[in-house]
């Protein structure tokens, strides 16, 4: 089978060298096209994520694979996806709501940008929890007159809470959430806003805009196909996000009210067997087991779990029954620039090849 040729716009950033680390490789996308701002257009890529010191603004763990530093960097505002069938969009929010339509009248278009997460023909994909969403493709297609699509992946913090949730609300029914996150530096990007002397010895206790988007995101993640698209899920969400000292990995408390009454054990159960359906498909990308639980009362701690199959398995541990809201407890940690950003939204592009959306 011949790879996929596809584009990454925003190539230079954080989140586009996310899509670099997790594509080197892989079996079933090739990268031919990086576009970035005009200040990069023209450079080879290797050259563009250099300061004028000459020093490399590479930031991600993984070196840098040797077949994508020769390429070009394309202009975003010009670039057009002659050649290509899938474009990977790491931008703002602002820019991602210009340039992805654009792209997406031809192609289709897997973004982690927010632009379009809240518009009502838009599917936001959790892998494993809402594949039924994608019947929105066919009405977004139709309502917007394009061949492609624009599918943005969640909030970051969103996507341990719905992963846990998901399961919970199939066997038991969900009625009220409490969550309290503990966010890593790294969901701000390398953006102006977390400074080193406003975290270090610190709890920052506000992320603006966040814990809307979180309650927003999901009721809508963990909704149900209606004849003229998503109804919200019936459950009450309340959310708290803070920041806390950590360079990756989201910690977050969650309370919940379930609607029958569940054992420990029948809780256990229904996460460990959640992803069957994923796990079948055998995409590349998708991890054993998208919630993974521990026993140790000690974890999971971010630093020891966030990596869990490399960072795309949300891990759970100190679950306890509650006797406030009538339901169960726990901890999660969520890899949030792994399953949270690029690597998340590469698998659903796998999911949606492999059932021809793309």
């Amino acid at each position: 089978m011949s790879r996929i040729p596809v584009a990454i716009v925003g190539a230079t950033g954080l989140a586009g060298q996310q899509f670099l680390a997790s594509l080197a490789g892989h079996p079933m996308f090739e990268v031919r096209k990086l576009a970035g701002s005009i200040r990069s257009a023209g450079k080879k890529y290797g050259h563009a994520i250099r300061n004028e010191q000459g020093a490399s603004r590479w930031f991600c763990s993984e070196p840098l694979a040797p077949e994508f530093t020769d390429i070009t960097v394309e202009d975003s505002a010009s670039m057009t996806t002659d050649g290509i069938k899938l474009v990977f969009s790491a931008v703002e929010a602002d820019v991602a709501r210009e340039l992805e339509p654009r792209f997406a009248r031809d192609v289709a278009v897997i973004s982690t940008a927010s632009a379009f997460r809240y518009e009502n023909d838009v599917p936001v994909f959790l892998p494993g929890v809402n594949w039924d969403h994608a019947a929105l493709i066919d009405i977004q297609r139709k309502n917007r007159g394009w061949k492609g699509f624009v599918s943005p992946g969640p909030n970051c913090t969103t996507v341990g809470l719905a992963m846990t949730l998901r399961p919970l609300d199939v066997a038991f029914g969900v009625g009220k959430v409490i969550m309290t996150s503990m966010q890593a530096l790294s969901g701000a990007g390398r953006s102006p806003g977390v400074s080193a002397m406003d975290i270090l010895d610190n709890i920052v206790p506000y992320i603006p805009k966040e814990e809307e988007k979180v309650e927003k995101e999901t009721l809508k993640i963990l909704g149900k196909m209606g004849p003229g698209g998503i109804i919200p899920a019936d459950m009450r969400v309340s959310c708290t996000c803070t920041r806390v000292n950590v360079l990756e990995g989201h910690t977050e408390s969650v309370f919940v009210e379930l609607k029958r009454k569940a054992t420990l054990d029948e809780v256990k159960v229904a996460w460990r067997e959640f992803g069957s359906d994923l796990r079948a498909l055998g995409l590349p990308s998708a991890p054993r087991q998208l919630v993974s639980l521990t026993e140790d009362p000690f974890r999971p701690q971010v630093r020891l779990d966030r990596d869990a199959e490399g960072g795309m398995s949300t891990v759970v541990g100190r679950l306890r029954e509650d006797a406030v809201l009538g339901g169960v407890k726990y901890i999660l940690v969520s890899h949030n620039t792994r399953m949270g950003a690029a690597k998340g939204a590469i698998l659903v592009a796998e999911y949606l090849v492999k059932k021809g959306y793309v």
